[in-house]
């Protein structure tokens, strides 16, 4: 046989041989692995992932998939035969083992080769089943056996040589040959129980097992797509360029010089009183945070403190004096993600490009699919956007969902950023906002994070929900900062105080639209926060009943006369909204396309800051972190934590001496039977009479709710008394760590894995013109075209949730012509179908339950 590839030649390129590319990761590895990395048992990470990265594609070796390379067929006898990654496990193993590493060091190999370009398994069960000789595993040992004796004849050489490397001279091909037999013995015997019909044994892995196994995972993947790219084999590939600490403390003292700081001055000056001497106790309490035995740091400040700056300021510090890598900021949620980003491209005078900073989001992943065939994964890596998306970059912002769901069972693709979460700092924006059932989970893959890791967690809210044990509060006295910020004040309305009685007798939206107009009237920019869409469009309908200036209807006039969203200006907007002499009326949901709700918000801004009487109709997106800011805030009955992120929207930099917040609780909109709180926040866990249990606690005999009641106390308690009362959290979940359930944790998600379908709206002739060029790009198969196109379509896009493929929902979808085939991705030209999207509220979608409506 010729000399062997990697991967073969095409397009005019040249090929890559396999020694060369085997070589070439093994010697990535030093760029992914610090030197002093150490496994849970103090052996020497980095030499590990070198053993992996010379073996990780030996199998290629053989004939079998050489043949595969040049013609694209699998051998007639068994299409196995050229299946590459069974054998590099096993010689992954044998390496270890021969250089005297532990056995879950072996194993941890093992899996990583074997996986590779794959999912973590249930490690022992997975394990078990390749080792052992049943159940069809023989016949899988027996195509073993062939590839061994295929390259024992036309590539013993190359076997020689790597063989050699990998085992730095302490093992040899020929001893893995001669004893593969008693290899696979030996390698269920870590996993199995004793006795005549051996099976997996649950307990056979430590608890460390799954953390250690990730990182030899997920650098042997970065080194080997790094390398099948022709990604630089050098530090300029994997080196971060770190945001300086001293340009953001000069941009935030120049913020500060801008307005005078006084106690007992102006608004503006107590503020900024307050926001300067919460970030310099912040940052005086670094260096007493890392003389603590503790990994995981909390910053509790309330709304309107610059915790967004200041949580970044404590991160590069703390980056400075520990000596860390990098710094992850995770959010919630996507529509947030821009802001900050934002601001930090104007901060650092950068494009978010390069590798100073980088944004990166689930959505950034959705035409990413992860190859069911190993040998098609290697042959068609798609390296777009791969060192982003491998967070190399001095500082990325992301989200939740891509921070959690790459320690818990990630995918391949996903696997690619733990390498960066390596002596990281990693700042948590709003922890409350993860979902009940991974408040168990989540302190248990920060434990993987800080011990196996080695990074370091903050958790930065105005509602903290205690998730970690022995953690460290930045913010020497926060009760401090809640005594002195009286930002807001709550009232319950006379709705709330019936759910707190009798349960009975919730408000119509009738009357909830004429308290709105009172409020309005009476001089104050108001916002109401509702459950769901239904309940938003409903709302919204009624006040619309009193002849404001509807502002998503000038937003329409406005995008027709410009062409496109971009050119859409919120000041001219705002000022012929001003124009008009009435109130204003603007609604807010993920109905909207993201790049009308960017230009909307931008909108609300300007007619606030301009005192223009405006009411504000919105879902929970605005809740998280969104920049906007009324006199008075209205919301629906909800979970303490939202309530106070609500009122985070209310009077946000002190525009007037006291915000008020007040609390009701809204009727089920027509043709529903639950109001929108109990069927959101009554599901699988009963909140809401703890929530009203917990506000009728802490008032006081008049009734009156201060902010730091609310904010501080009654969120304390009502987190207190879910884990301890509701014990929220899975820990079957938190268990799938500790015993390795990779495939397990791989099946769930932050995000609610409901059927959906994603529909791109057009709403100009520009747009128009962008579903033409997707047909033709694809008609031509032009690829590159496509994906460039399909990018532009983001910001256009909604995602339309239905439970069932024979609901009105569905049908009333598949009516709509396919935009991207293999994507699943509809098009809606909004003048020619008008019934389905109206310019005020969205997409018109036909009616669904409510459980997934919230947005």
């Amino acid at each position: 046989m010729s000399r062997p590839y990697s991967h073969p030649p095409e397009d005019g390129q040249k090929g890559t041989y396999l020694l060369d590319h085997l070589v070439d990761v093994a010697s990535r590895v030093e760029y992914v692995v610090p030197e002093d990395a150490e496994t849970p048992s103090g052996e020497s990470l980095r030499s590990i992932i070198e053993t992996l990265g010379y073996v990780h594609d030996f199998g290629k070796a053989t004939t079998y998939f050489q043949q595969y390379l040049e013609t694209g067929r699998s051998p007639d006898e068994d299409r196995r035969l050229r299946y590459h990654a069974p054998l590099g496990s096993f010689a992954a193993y044998y390496s270890l083992k021969a250089q005297g590493f532990d056995a879950e060091t072996c194993l941890a190999g093992f899996v990583a080769v074997a996986k590779h370009h794959g999912q973590l398994p249930n490690v022992a069960q997975y394990v078990f089943d390749k080792a052992h000789g049943t159940d069809g595993r023989d016949e899988e040992h027996a195509i073993l056996a062939k590839q061994i004796k295929d390259i024992d004849a036309e590539a013993a050489g190359l076997a020689r040589d790597t063989f050699e490397e990998a085992t730095n001279g302490m093992g040899s091909w020929g001893a893995f040959r001669d004893e593969f037999v008693d290899l696979l013995e030996d390698i269920e015997t870590h996993v199995a129980t004793r006795g005549i019909v051996p099976e997996p044994r649950e307990d056979a892995l430590s608890g460390d097992f799954y953390g250690f196994v990730l990182q030899c995972w997920g650098s042997l993947v970065l080194a080997d797509k790094t390398s099948a790219a022709g990604a630089p084999n050098d530090d300029g590939t994997f080196a971060a360029t770190e945001p300086s600490t001293s340009h953001l403390d000069e941009y935030v003292q120049q913020l500060e010089a801008d307005v005078r700081q006084d106690e007992d001055g102006t608004r503006d000056e107590r503020l900024n009183h307050y926001r300067s001497r919460a970030r310099r106790a912040v940052l005086d309490s670094i260096s007493e945070f890392e003389d603590r035995d503790s990994d995981v740091a909390t910053l509790t400040l309330p709304t309107g403190m610059g915790k967004t700056l200041t949580g970044l300021s404590a991160a590069l510090r703390l980056r400075d004096d520990a000596g860390k890598e990098r710094v992850v900021y995770a959010l919630p949620f996507t529509s947030i993600i821009d802001q900050v980003v934002e601001e930090l491209e104007t901060i650092y005078d950068t494009d978010g490009t390069g590798r100073l900073l980088t944004a990166h989001h689930h959505l950034a992943e959705t035409t990413v699919r992860d190859a069911v065939d190993d040998e098609q994964a290697d042959l068609s890596d798609d390296v777009a956007g791969m060192l982003a998306e491998s967070w190399l970059a001095g500082l990325t912002v992301t989200t939740f969902v891509q921070l959690f769901e790459s320690l818990a069972g990630p995918r391949n693709r996903q696997s690619m950023k733990l390498p960066a979460l390596r002596n990281a700092v990693v700042l948590l924006d709003e922890p409350q906002s993860l979902p009940l059932d991974w408040w168990k989970l989540v302190p248990r893959l920060v434990e993987v994070l800080t011990e196996q890791y080695d990074a370091t967690v903050i958790a930065m809210t105005a509602t903290q929900p205690r998730l970690f044990d022995d953690e460290f509060e930045l913010v020497d006295d926060p009760d401090a900062y809640f005594d002195d910020v009286r930002r807001v004040s709550y009232e319950l309305d006379d709705s709330t105080e019936r759910y707190i009685e009798s349960q009975s007798e919730p408000k119509s939206y009738a009357e909830a639209a004429s308290q709105l107009r009172e409020a309005v009237e009476s001089g104050e920019t108001t916002l109401a926060v509702c459950n769901t869409i239904d309940s938003a469009r409903t709302l919204t309908e009624q006040v619309d009943k009193q002849g404001f200036v509807d502002v998503g209807g000038l937003f329409e006039e406005e995008l027709q006369r410009q062409g496109s969203v971009g050119d859409v200006d919120p000041v001219v907007l705002a000022e012929r909204v001003e124009s008009r002499d009435r109130v204003a009326l603007l609604h807010l949901s993920t109905r909207l396309r993201p790049a009308d709700r960017l230009r909307l918000i931008e909108t609300v801004k300007e007619l606030t800051a301009r005192d223009q009487p405006t009411v504000a109709v919105s879902t929970q997106l605005v809740e998280a972190g969104v920049d906007i800011s009324f006199d008075r805030v209205y919301r629906d009955l909800a979970p303490i934590d939202s309530i106070v992120q609500a009122a985070g929207r209310c009077n946000r930099s002190f525009e007037r001496d006291r915000g008020i917040v007040t609390v009701w609780w809204l009727d089920a909109p027509a043709e529903q039977s639950k109001t929108p709180a109990e069927a959101v926040y009554n599901r699988s866990t009963t909140l809401l009479p703890t929530v009203a249990d917990t506000l009728q606690q802490v008032r006081d005999e008049s009734g009156s709710l201060t902010e730091k009641d609310v904010a501080r106390t009654a969120v304390e308690r009502y987190f207190e008394r879910l884990r301890e009362d509701k014990d929220v959290g899975k820990q079957e979940w938190a268990n799938w760590v500790d015993d390795s359930m990779g495939k397990e944790l791989g099946d769930i998600s932050l995000i609610d894995q409901r059927r959906s379908a994603e529909v791109v709206v057009a709403r100009t002739d520009e747009e128009r013109k962008v579903f033409e060029q997707i047909h033709e790009a694809q008609e031509r198969y032009d690829y590159a075209a496509l994906d460039d196109l399909v990018e532009e379509t983001k910001p256009l896009r909604i995602s339309v949730p239905y439970y069932r493929e024979d609901s009105d929902r569905a049908e009333a979808i598949r009516d709509l012509t396919v935009l991207i085939e293999d994507q699943g991705v509809y098009q809606l030209d909004a003048s020619r179908e008008s019934a389905k999207f109206d310019a005020t509220t969205g997409f018109v979608a036909e009616a669904s339950s409510v459980d997934h409506q919230f947005l």
